[in-house]
């Protein structure tokens, strides 16, 4: 039990306790927002991969209809 206040000892006991509680939880949400980060990061690198290929994969075909043209004109 806290020490004698002016203010009722079951009020100090709650808030006692419930700053307990704060403390004994915090690293469990320390730690589940380090989970969601990296997840978050993982899913934004996945996610530049597949645009990264994408736009690869258009930057080819542009370069092969190119080169297809310039073969029928017969320029190669």
């Amino acid at each position: 039990m806290a020490f004698p206040t002016a203010v009722n000892d079951q009020i100090t006991d709650s808030i006692s306790q419930a700053n307990v509680t704060v403390l004994g939880d915090a690293p469990a949400v320390a730690l589940s927002l380090v989970y969601q980060s990296l997840a978050q990061a993982t899913g934004l690198a996945a996610q530049n991969a597949v645009a990264a290929q994408q736009s690869l994969a258009a930057i080819g075909q542009a370069a092969t209809a190119s080169a297809i043209a310039l073969i029928l004109n017969g320029k190669a």
